[in-house]
């Protein structure tokens, strides 16, 4: 196995200086602040490390910055373990789980975070079962079962091989709301979605490919 050009045996401790690992079950030293966990952990890297404080507000912990962790809710130990594992710009980073225990918000704040990572040249090895992050952060998705990898494809291309052409109308009729799908064949002038769209009663129309969630649903049953 080769890891940033070199084979894995090859590296020595310099290697530590080129990764960043956040875990899904957060540590931290719960009597120093977040401010003063940063700091110890930056001490053991030999090359520059990002400021402490500039991390903490990337992840919203700046009003925090001076609290100690122990008091931190699982939400914000999350973001404090991230922020600790972007401390040496790593080249290479591994995500478990990193928008645990965020809310909407926040997790769409995390996610901004890690893809602006990727867009500045790091490589991203992200874990998790939460399909929104998959499919927002992802360019490659790999789907484990018992340990062995079932399928790999683009987020796009999971969609696409899962889902069946055409699109999904969602209407109002009898004063309440209908859902119906329409093949390829529907679509054209003349056809029963035009029919429908005519009436005046459609609310929203969207794509039927897939979500991820039943891609995962899809590929784990096979595998199964």
């Amino acid at each position: 196995m080769r890891v940033l050009g070199r084979p894995l045996r090859k590296w020595g401790r310099e290697y530590y200086e080129h990764i960043g690992v956040g875990f899904e079950t957060p540590t931290e030293f719960t009597r120093l602040t977040a401010r003063e966990n940063l700091e110890v952990f930056a001490s053991l890297y030999r090359g520059q490390v990002a400021d402490p404080v500039e991390l903490l507000d990337r992840v919203g912990l700046r009003e925090a910055a001076d609290q100690r962790s122990g008091t931190f809710s699982k939400g914000m130990r999350m973001r404090l373990s991230l922020a600790r594992a972007l401390l040496n710009h790593p080249r290479l980073l591994f995500l478990d789980e990193p928008t645990s225990g965020q809310d909407p918000v926040r997790a769409a704040r995390l996610r901004e975070v890690v893809r602006a990572e990727a867009d500045r040249g790091t490589t991203v090895f992200l874990t998790t079962h939460d399909m929104r992050t998959a499919e927002d952060l992802c360019d490659r998705v790999a789907f484990v079962v018992d340990g062995r990898i079932a399928a790999v494809d683009t987020p796009d291309g999971f969609r696409r091989r899962h889902g069946r052409p055409g699109v999904v109308a969602e209407y109002v009729a009898d004063g309440r709301p209908r859902r119906r799908s329409f093949d390829l064949a529907d679509l054209g002038a003349g056809g029963e979605l035009s029919a429908l769209v005519a009436t005046g009663s459609v609310t929203s129309l969207h794509t039927r490919e897939a979500t991820l969630d039943e891609v995962f649903a899809a590929v784990t049953k096979v595998s199964l």
